[in-house]
This record gives C-alpha cells, sequence and structure tokens, in this order.
C-alpha cells in the first residue's frame, strides 16, 4: 500500500509522499545498500556500464544494487464531479493534500494496482480507469503510471489519512513534477486551461 504523492488547490501540497511504517518502506530498501545482502562485505562503487555501481567485492559474488526505479501509480479521482485530494495522517502541516498513490503488490496489474488503493485509502469502487500517462520522479527514483479514476460510493477514510477535499476541476492549480504533469493532462482532455504553480512542491486550487 503506500502512498500520498501531492497534488492540490488552495492549500499547498509538498511533492513527497508515503504513509508512515512500523518497518522500512519500500523506497527506502531501495536505497543504495550499505553491505552485500549475499554475503555481508561491504560494497565498493564501482564503474560498470557507462556508469558508477555499488558491487560487492567479495571473489565469486558478483552482486550488483541496480538501484532501479521503482513504479508507483496515482489516480486522479473524479468522484460526484470534482477531485479527491487527501491529507495523509502523519503529516503536521494541516494544508499538504494530495492524490491517492502506492505501490504494486505482486501478480498485480497497475489497473488493478490503483483501484486497490482507491478502493483501501477511500472506501470508494472505481468505476472507470482510463491512462494518462507515464511520468518521472526522479528526485524520488520512482516512475509514476498516472490513471484518471472515476469513482463511486460513499467514501471513508483508511487511518493513514486524516481528511479530504473534493475540488472543482476548474480550481484546480498542477505543479510541474510528478503528479501535477499527470494532473495537467487530466485537465487539458477537458479543454480546461492548466496553470501551472510556479517554484516546486507546491500544488494550489483557485479560492
Amino acid at each position: 500500500m503506500a502512498r500520498t504523492l501531492r497534488h492540490a488547490a488552495t492549500l499547498r501540497v509538498d511533492a513527497w509522499q508515503r504513509r508512515p511504517h512500523s518497518h522500512p518502506r519500500l523506497d527506502e530498501l531501495m536505497e543504495p545498500y550499505r553491505f552485500c545482502p549475499r554475503c555481508a562485505t561491504p560494497l565498493a562503487e564501482r564503474a560498470l556500464d557507462d556508469r558508477l555501481r555499488h558491487m560487492c567485492p567479495a571473489p565469486g559474488c558478483g552482486f550488483v544494487h541496480w538501484n532501479n526505479p521503482l513504479p508507483v501509480v496515482a489516480a486522479v479521482v473524479e468522484y460526484e464531479g470534482r477531485i479527491l485530494l487527501a491529507r495523509n495522517a502523519a503529516w503536521t502541516e494541516p494544508t499538504m493534500f494530495a492524490l491517492i498513490t502506492g505501490f504494486l503488490e505482486k501478480d498485480e496489474t497497475p489497473e488493478q494496482g490503483i483501484a486497490r488503493e482507491v478502493l483501501e485509502e477511500t472506501s470508494l469502487q472505481a468505476d472507470a480507469i482510463t491512462l494518462l500517462g507515464v511520468y518521472e520522479f526522479m528526485r524520488k527514483n520512482e516512475l509514476i503510471i498516472a490513471y484518471h479514476v472515476q469513482a463511486s460510493g460513499t467514501i471513508a477514510l483508511s487511518p493513514e489519512l486524516a481528511e479530504y477535499r473534493l475540488i472543482e476541476p476548474h480550481r484546480l492549480l498542477p505543479w510541474r513534477a510528478g503528479t501535477g504533469y499527470a494532473l495537467a493532462e487530466w485537465m487539458r482532455r477537458r479543454n480546461l486551461p492548466v496553470e501551472f504553480v510556479a517554484g516546486p512542491g507546491h500544488n494550489r486550487w483557485r479560492d
């Protein structure tokens, strides 16, 4: 599960994501290893395929930590004609809201993954799922697969989320990174004017 990217409106939304865990998060586990998971030898930085990579120097081991980007699914959730934004319960800033996002489970398609995330986080059913695009998010070493999700039901947030907002589409102001590009694409498909928020890590909606 794991989630919370950003995107929002009159309230600010930081570009970071994820819920708190009592155990390491998947994105934390993908940070450069210090020791080889095979033989516990300290890793060394070596050149391989024109890049510096963390590799095991022990004879006969050959482990390489490739540190590939993680796929993350994100949803522009449309509910009763408005866009749902939610605030992570771990965030102390009351103006920080975000899209619903998360990691995929094993043996799960991206479409199945985002439908599950929407259900788990909001109790809403995904009635229709449409791909918006795939977007880089290099600062978190992630690749975002973003969808428009038309949802129905009664909103009931998971314990991970503290509150939500339903924003009229014409009031949304995407930011120039990550899920902001997905939101902008969704707005363009509806012939809505797109105005990006200046500055990094802040999304807003018009009053």
